[in-house]
């Protein structure tokens, strides 16, 4: 056997004074390894299951607010302007739940200067759809209503914007400029929508009435 240094002094050994051996590759002979290794329960329990993920991620992108009920919707009018007059008419509850096909009904609609949609779901939630031409502006009173009503989601969709899931991010949503031309300016649009103690109805005659069209709104609310 060779000779082994320590701290400068040599030392002889011989084979029989010496009793060591080296680990096999790819052992550990580390006391109890192999019953850590072979312990599945601790294993599994650290294992996640890709395909429950995918299929979580699926179902979150898939989710879609059921459809507002008749009873739900308080008021859905569309207001314009006819040679000048204001005119108020009933939308359908199907346009209530569907954003896309609601612009579609207000550009075919002979307003002069386009027109407006108004829908109050629940005495606690309103929409405004404003369409002229291309132009699209939408407002959402309560960004939270996006996770309960089909209109309030394609709002947050269309704006491109996150569904908010804490109360802290509650408030409104959108254009709040939409009625600044007509007589509404964006911080009393504001400051309605966030006065959440109101029915969202009588919030709306509110606004209607500021642009003019407060006899036609209470006319469309008498015959429902």
């Amino acid at each position: 056997m060779g000779t082994f240094r320590w701290k400068g002094d040599a030392v002889n050994a011989s084979e029989d004074d010496i009793d060591f051996h080296l680990p096999t590759p790819g052992e550990d002979d580390r006391p109890g390894i192999e019953e850590l290794i072979d312990d599945d329960d601790i294993l599994d329990d650290d294992l996640v299951d890709e395909d429950d993920l995918a299929d979580d991620e699926e179902l979150a992108d898939d989710y879609y607010p059921e459809d507002a009920t008749e009873d739900d919707i308080d008021v859905a009018v569309a207001l314009y302007r006819e040679d000048g007059q204001p005119t108020a008419v009933t939308l359908d509850p199907g346009l209530v739940n569907d954003l896309d096909a609601m612009i579609e009904f207000l550009r075919r609609l002979p307003g002069d200067a386009g027109a407006i949609g108004m829908v109050s779901l629940v005495s606690e939630v309103f929409v405004i759809v404003r369409v002229r031409g291309k132009t699209v502006q939408v407002f959402l009173s309560d960004a939270l209503a996006a996770e309960e009503w089909p209109i309030a989601h394609d709002i947050a969709d269309y704006l491109g914007e996150d569904i908010p899931e804490d109360d802290d991010d509650a408030g409104p949503l959108g254009d709040g400029a939409i009625l600044a031309d007509a007589g509404l300016h964006e911080i009393d649009l504001d400051a309605i929508a966030s006065d959440y103690d109101e029915d969202t109805t009588v919030l709306l005659e509110r606004i209607a009435t500021k642009i003019q069209f407060g006899p036609k709104f209470r006319e469309v609310l008498a015959d429902e």
